[in-house]
């Protein structure tokens, strides 16, 4: 069947949203491509055989149980489930499910989709999937296509979300709870799966409630997606795309760290994707061993400052220099700057100053600032300065992460400290820093076999959730450090996963964001070797991402350290 015929549908359909372009044909692709094809995602042994859906014990919050069971009163308190082997009660009868992309793409996104394709095809024949195109938008228009064979084989552990796009959309107040509504009864879907982030999945326990509370049939299943790591949990034991994220951005990083040991005169500041979190800069230390690895978090339980960062860095310059070293490569999160406590407080007196007040070239405006935060404002340099008085969001406020180049912040800072100890004589080098940014490049990258299997046994687990009769769950997959063969499958209730912040006089829900523990593994083995990588140039270099090998090359440090894995670093 041709792409553009099957993604009709009946719907009045425009050449912009979807033209044939916009569906893959394998003859379009290149050997790799072609490759990655016939990679057959192994299942879980107990995706293989019979199973049954088995009920946990009743589930609490993760934070203000109170005003979560006020929130969601259909949802609340109820069990996590985990397959076992077992005759299973479901009879085969076919299902029709909707599946939709929500938030910024993740590698292994496609094979979620074609894992739920397989579950109805083999255990529930007769089942139709619909892909919402556009991501939650999409639901709301109830622009869709009808998922088949032949549309869905190119996208067999590809990277990206083209098959449907995504968007950032949320469906949360009346007015798009109903259209969801309207849009899954004209589909008469039994099933909606939104494959997404930590807001994301917020939202499809919004709509499993919502949906319940009308007594219909729709269940809601969530996936967790996000390259940044920070959606994860006991029984959410990593979010998919993030091992192909790091191990992408780390392949960059070797490169960068031989072309610094090479030239032997360059400072390489690399700044990578992590607004709230910092585990991929923690990841991706631990499979390169830079000089310098800033994690903000710790940088927020330290309570340090700019001038504290600042020094840091230059004092691993300086030392470096007397062992002969003039060259280093440092890596830090993109959110760097909101973990900073100074920094906060200063775009907070900024944003409340500058919706009232001129900024006057005389800087008049700056007596408004605290002592502190008129200090660190001229300690500043020039052009963050400017940044910080002239990007503003639609709000008004400053567009902190999205537009403040951190690492060129950096690179300024530390050259004005090693000028003014150059001056004293403590320095003797000559600083050249490089500012690099590494972010999309690792978001829609071919998956890794590890994320590639994984996706699919997400999506294979959706199936089964979707065909018991559950809602408000999220697919987890878990026992992540064993062959695939041995891995688990289950769901989480989404409200076990839930706190509550106020947010203009009413409670909100949200999944709280994991955060880097500082206590856990992964930073106390970190935390144990950064200063001999500081001075020494322990540098690792991994090369292509082995995608073909055996398990062993899809090692992921902070998922195995998590879980009580030993290795040689």
């Amino acid at each position: 069947m041709s792409p553009a015929i099957a993604a009709t549908n009946g719907l009045p359909v425009s050449r912009n949203e979807e033209g044939p372009s916009r569906f893959l044909l394998p003859s379009d692709y290149g050997d790799f491509q072609t490759n990655r094809l016939n990679h057959t995602p192994p299942l879980p042994s107990i995706l293989k055989n019979p199973f049954q859906v088995v009920d946990g014990p009743p589930t609490t919050a993760a934070g203000n149980p109170n005003e979560i069971a006020n929130l969601f009163p259909n949802l609340y308190g109820q069990p996590s489930v985990s397959l076992v082997p077992g005759q299973s009660e479901v009879k085969g009868q076919s299902l029709k499910v909707g599946v939709v992309f929500s938030g910024g793409q993740a590698p292994g996104g496609h094979n979620v989709i074609t894992g739920i394709f397989d579950y109805l095809q083999e255990r529930a024949r007769g089942s139709t999937l619909y892909g919402f195109k556009g991501g939650p938008a999409g639901i709301m228009s109830c622009k869709y296509v009808k998922l088949t064979a032949d549309l869905i084989y190119p996208y067999r552990n590809q990277g990206g979300f083209h098959m449907i796009c995504s968007s950032r959309d949320k469906i949360e107040t009346p007015e798009q709870l109903k259209q969801a509504e309207e849009t899954v009864k004209k589909l008469d879907l039994d099933g909606l799966v939104i494959i997404g982030g930590d807001d994301s999945n917020t939202n499809a326990c919004l709509l499993a409630e919502y949906f319940r509370s009308k007594n219909m049939k729709t269940q809601v299943i969530g996936c967790p997606k996000t390259i940044d790591g920070d959606l994860k949990c006991k029984d959410v034991p990593i979010s998919f795309g993030f091992d192909t994220a790091c191990k992408i951005y780390s392949e960059m990083i070797g490169n960068v760290m031989v072309d610094a040991r090479s030239t032997g005169k360059y400072y390489h500041f690399i700044r990578l994707m992590g607004r709230a979190a910092s585990h991929i800069t923690l990841e991706c230390a631990l499979q390169t061993h830079p000089n310098i690895a800033i994690i903000g978090e710790e940088v927020a339980a330290k309570k340090l400052t700019m001038k504290n960062v600042t020094n840091y860095i230059a004092d691993i310059i300086c030392k470096r220099m007397e062992l002969g070293f003039n060259y280093g490569v440092m890596i830090l999160p993109e959110g760097l700057i909101d973990f900073i406590p100074e920094v906060k407080q200063l775009i907070a007196e900024l944003n409340e100053i500058l919706a009232h007040d001129v900024v006057d070239e005389a800087g008049m405006w700056k007596r408004k600032l605290r002592s502190h935060s008129h200090d660190l404002f001229e300690f500043l340099p020039q052009s963050i300065q400017e940044q910080l008085l002239l990007e503003r969001d639609p709000h008004g406020n400053v567009q902190v992460v999205a537009k403040i180049e951190t690492e060129k912040m950096l690179i300024q800072m530390v050259e004005a400290e090693l000028d003014q100890r150059k001056q004293k004589g403590a320095y003797k080098g000559q600083f050249q820093g490089k500012p690099h940014f590494f972010g999309y490049e690792g978001r829609c990258g071919f998956p890794t076999n590890f994320d590639a299997n994984y996706c699919n046994a997400l999506g294979y687990a959706t199936g089964t959730l979707l065909h018991s009769g559950k809602t408000g769950l999220i697919s987890s997959v878990g026992n992540l450090t064993a062959p695939v063969d041995e891995w688990t499958v289950g769901g989480t209730a989404l409200t076990s996963l839930m706190d509550v912040e106020r947010r203009h006089g009413k409670f909100k829900p949200v999944i709280k964001k994991a955060l880097v523990d500082l206590e856990g593994a992964p930073m106390l083995k970190f935390a144990s070797l950064r200063d001999d990588w500081a001075l020494k140039n322990r540098y690792l270099s991994s090369g292509p991402i082995q995608f073909l090998g055996p398990y062993a090359n899809d090692i992921n440090y902070t998922l195995m350290l998590e879980l009580g894995a030993q290795f040689h670093f």
